[in-house]
């Protein structure tokens, strides 16, 4: 028989190379409950690597990226790795890289309404 390497974390436990998006999104404290992650994604609010999903089985690996609309927001983050629990918010942050674009940047470049360029007579 031949050995296969099984990838191991800190612990020396077999590491996850992926997990249910339901899941995820809860252990990395976006949303709460795992019942909110369901309705977000079974209600297409969720884009896995650009594509909605309405699945919330559907895994995760390393190097995806989500786009979650919830709260109001628009949220782009790339995963990172995986958690066993949710747990504190500075181990949840660690579980990705948040790429969404800064508010307050977005709203200063963005032109006035009304503002145009200015007639050239």
């Amino acid at each position: 028989m031949a050995n296969k390497a099984v990838s191991r974390d800190a612990a020396g436990e077999p590491a996850a190379s992926a997990q249910r998006i339901d899941k995820w999104l809860v252990f990395a404290r976006i949303v709460k409950t795992r019942s909110i992650a369901q309705k977000l994604v079974e209600g297409r609010k969720v884009r896995l690597n650009r594509d909605k999903i309405d699945n919330p089985a559907r895994n995760l690996r390393v190097g995806d990226v989500l786009t979650v609309s919830y709260g109001g927001r628009v949220r782009v983050l790339k995963v990172e790795g995986f958690a066993e629990r949710r747990g504190p918010p500075g181990e949840a942050q660690g579980l990705y890289v948040d790429l969404s674009p800064d508010i307050a940047t977005s709203e200063q470049d963005a032109p006035e309404i009304g503002e145009d360029a200015e007639d050239e007579a």
